[in-house]
């Protein structure tokens, strides 16, 4: 198993606690404590975690046959209040400033293909949760909204750190009691880019995508 490999297994093990825990967020029932700035981004955040919520539920949408269309309005309803290019920067840190503009975009992509396919299977295996909106935090374009999941184990405090771009809130980090999501895959990727340059890294992801592309992903 070659570096770069090991590394993203590393990857999807230390996130998938992380993910899965935010993704289960998706399916569950909403309380919202009140308090929060009109048109801020709690107000921005929790009406697409809604219309995620009504895609997961919609009987229509259940079953093999409806895969690729159930999966696109995923994705088409994650993209609106996520900042995929934001998040694709962050965790390239200062390679992101040593490649092309052209590179970068590919970066994006390739990056937001990863993410869709490691993980939008465990949106489809929600769990019905409660989830609190209980603060939010702004200081200038940035907040973070602070959420509580309740589960077996007690309350999980959920961060959505997000930015005011072009008028909306999106959100580019996610920090799970202290783990940043972002944190992580900078890290993982740092290793990898350390080995075998951008080069080797961006054939990682090529490679892991292609993988989901036939069926072979996991």
């Amino acid at each position: 198993m070659s570096m770069a490999d090991y590394s993203l297994k590393l990857l999807k093990l230390r996130f998938l606690f992380v993910v899965l825990s935010v993704f289960l967020v998706l399916g569950t029932a909403f309380q919202v404590s009140g308090g929060f700035r009109a048109n801020g981004p709690t107000e921005q955040l929790k009406p697409e975690l809604d219309n995620l919520f009504a895609i997961l539920l919609d009987k229509s949408m259940k079953g093999e046959e409806k895969k690729s269309e159930r999966r696109s309005r995923i994705m088409e309803t994650i993209s609106s209040g996520f900042d995929f290019q934001e998040m694709s920067r962050r965790v390239l840190g200062k390679t992101w400033n040593r490649i092309t503009p052209e590179q970068q975009d590919y970066f994006v992509q390739q990056m937001t293909k990863l993410l869709e396919n490691v993980y939008i299977g465990k949106l489809e295996g929600y769990s019905g949760q409660t989830i609190e909106f209980v603060e939010e935090r702004i200081k200038g374009s940035r907040a973070q909204v602070t959420t509580l999941i309740q589960s077996e184990g007690g309350a999980i405090p959920i961060h959505y750190i997000m930015r005011e771009t072009k008028g909306s809130w999106m959100v580019y980090d996610i920090n799970i009691e202290g783990v940043s999501l972002i944190r992580n895959y900078m890290e993982q990727f740092k290793s990898i880019i350390r080995k075998e340059k951008y080069e080797g890294l961006i054939k990682v992801i090529e490679d892991k995508n292609r993988s989901f592309a036939e069926g072979n992903g996991s």
